[in-house]
């Protein structure tokens, strides 16, 4: 094996980690991916030479990548007034794929990823790199500019704003007997039972990418009044883990057109979160729908 080879498979060691922070800081699959890219680059260019650390050199790049990503964001936003559904990981209702397990270690639910895409891009880096993956203060420092101290402000205000969304449950059997009410509901066009398994402060984020119709829809009424085009016959619902908890991939003629995850509190639904933008539904592995015949 030469220098490269082995340079390379020591990499490789290291990926999945890598991409489990890049995608709780950006959660984008693409994006994280081009930063894990860009840390490899950055390896195979020599700038690692001599460094001990190479997990923790590896995981500060992609933390700065991904810094830089997220403040150009804030920078050049393309919509900013349309809400925006991370990329979810959409597993079979049967249970995660082992391949997905590392990015939802953390129960890395799509409302917490909502919740980090409004923190300031320094807060949401020192909350992720130390809650998550307990990189120290003094590491995440000069990630960001700022004293150890300054740093551990940072991810305690971040953390403030977390513990402020709700807690989702975690008994799968909860949260499936909720989301099948709903569906039922749904399906049968029953208004009052929608209602009766909604929160009152539930919120609908419903993103639709370029197309007309993105927006974010709150109460009961009014998202029960979104939720009975589940009567449509030509709409097919897949049971599906989205990000490890109950949701549901919708097709139309066998073409997936939406992807939604529940957030479920006390036996009602908190929020929803629909991706329906054909484009980012497109670059999704969802074979495992399509092979599923039973609606």
């Amino acid at each position: 094996m030469d220098a490269n080879e082995a340079l390379a498979e020591q990499f490789e060691e290291h990926r999945t980690r890598l991409r489990a922070v890049a995608y709780r800081m950006l959660g984008s699959f693409s994006e994280a991916d081009d930063a894990v890219q860009e840390a490899w680059l950055r390896l195979s260019g020599a700038e690692a030479k001599g460094v001990e650390n190479l997990g923790g050199w590896l995981t500060t790049v992609v933390a700065r990548v991904c810094l830089n990503m997220l403040r150009s964001r804030r920078a050049h936003p393309e919509v900013p007034l349309d809400p925006h559904v991370p990329d979810p990981v959409v597993s079979p209702a049967a249970g995660v794929d082992p391949e997905d397990e590392a990015l939802l270690t953390d129960s890395v639910g799509l409302a917490l990823l909502v919740v980090l895409d409004a923190l300031p891009p320094v807060e949401r880096l020192a909350f992720v790199l130390h809650d998550m993956f307990a990189v120290p203060f003094d590491e995440i420092g000069p990630m960001v500019g700022r004293s150890p101290a300054a740093a551990r402000q940072l991810a305690s205000r971040a953390r403030r704003r977390v513990q402020e969304a709700p807690t989702p449950d975690r008994d799968p059997s909860r949260q499936w007997a909720v989301v099948d009410a709903f569906l039922a509901a749904a399906r049968g066009g029953d208004f009052e039972a929608l209602v009766a398994v909604l929160d009152p402060e539930i919120v609908l984020r419903a993103d639709l990418g370029t197309l007309p119709g993105s927006a974010v829809v709150r109460g009961p009424q009014a998202v029960a009044a979104q939720a009975l085009r589940f009567a449509d016959p030509s709409r097919i619902v897949h049971p599906a883990l989205v990000n490890g908890a109950a949701g549901v991939v919708v097709t139309v003629d066998g073409t997936p057109i939406a992807i939604m995850g529940f957030t479920v509190v006390d036996d009602r639904i908190i929020a929803m979160d629909a991706l329906a933008d054909p484009e980012r539904i497109g670059a999704l592995d969802l074979g495992f729908v399509l092979d599923d015949r039973s609606g």
